[in-house]
């Protein structure tokens, strides 16, 4: 009886370590899903402040470059619609999407912006005294500095979206994670026909502005 006793105790022991072990690995499995999702939606904050630094640029951008005689009205159109359209998309600026048809929106509008603005860039070649203001120049130098910000961003956001989505993935959180709320998260992706230049279209019913004696 004592025996039976004895090795009654010890499966109980054993029992009560493997219970202990296990709950261990799940907790730390657990706290490690938590800290990638944080890190996915601290990354997000910061391609949303990124990309609201450009938007806040539009303005002045388009101020300064309508005071250019004849300047092609129809570009500074295609960036105020671009600019309007970027607004009517409304995420959360501090969680990260689940949707990737939200953040694909989210994307296209951005693009159209980033299109507008760099058509604008390609026609202010006409206009050299516009290029020699200081005043555009310091936006053109904020708005070149804005968009490396966003390509470093929005990189670093798939590095933790990658992280994040492989972890989730992974033995033995693959068991447990959707049923805790830990699902996928979307990417971004490479916007199409990115690595086709703008086409660039002038209006030529528009008078050249007169060169400076």
């Amino acid at each position: 009886m004592k025996k039976v006793l004895i090795i009654l105790g010890l499966l109980l022991a054993v029992g009560v370590l493997v219970v202990v072990l296990i709950a261990a690995i799940v907790g730390g499995s657990y706290n490690r899903i938590v800290r990638l999702s944080q890190g996915v939606d601290s990354q997000w904050a910061q391609v949303q402040n990124v990309y609201q630094r450009r938007a806040d640029l539009v303005p002045n951008l388009v101020a300064t470059v309508s005071g250019a005689a004849n300047f092609e009205k129809s570009t500074l159109t295609e960036i105020t619609t671009a600019r309007a359209s970027v607004g009517q998309v409304k995420l959360d600026p501090n969680a990260a999407p689940t949707d990737p048809a939200k953040l694909q929106a989210f994307e296209a509008a951005q693009g159209q912006l980033s299109s507008a603005l760099s058509r604008l860039l390609v026609v202010v070649e006409k206009y050299p005294d516009l290029k020699a203001t200081e005043g555009f120049r310091d936006l053109q130098a904020q708005l070149e500095g804005t968009e490396n910000r966003i390509s470093v961003e929005r990189r670093d956001f798939n590095t933790a979206v990658q992280d994040y989505n492989t972890a989730i993935k992974s033995f033995p959180t693959v068991f447990y994670a959707g049923a805790l709320g830990f699902n996928p998260k979307p990417y971004f992706t490479a916007t199409a026909g990115a690595e086709t230049p703008p086409k660039v279209q002038f209006d030529f019913n528009q008078p050249t502005p007169a060169a400076k004696p």
